[in-house]
């Protein structure tokens, strides 16, 4: 991820393109609200522990199908994650190395944190 000041968004062959903030866009306040929804969270923890991309039909989430789209919007539009086309797939992935810049040690205290409610309240997603 380059730094630019300005937004960017990420193009494939046919033109579809999803608006992203810059590094310098990303502001805390976005990044926590995104995290604060358990569906959301649950989004980023499968990204962490994947660790690379995971389109969007990889998720089974409990919602319907515009609402699993407000989530990732959400997600991507606060920094916390970045979305490319790859042919008809919707790929996602953790914009980690940005946080990390910009917040250090959030984002994995905020997934130790996830974890160990999940194991405490015995949920695992």
């Amino acid at each position: 991820m380059t730094s630019n000041t300005r937004a960017t968004s990420s193009t494939d062959a046919t033109g579809r393109a999803l608006p992203h903030p810059s590094r310098e866009e990303i502001r805390l306040e976005a990044v926590l609200h995104a995290l604060s929804d358990p569906l959301r969270l649950r989004i980023v923890r499968d990204l962490a522990t994947d660790g690379g991309e995971l389109s969007c039909s990889h998720f089974d989430l409990p919602v319907t199908k515009s609402t699993t789209t407000h989530h990732f919007r959400v997600l991507r539009e606060s920094g916390v994650i970045r979305q490319v086309y790859r042919g008809t797939a919707k790929m996602n992935g953790l914009r980690g190395e940005d946080l990390e810049h910009l917040f250090p040690g959030l984002l994995d205290t905020l997934l130790a944190a996830a974890d160990r409610q999940a194991v405490r309240l015995g949920d695992d997603g």
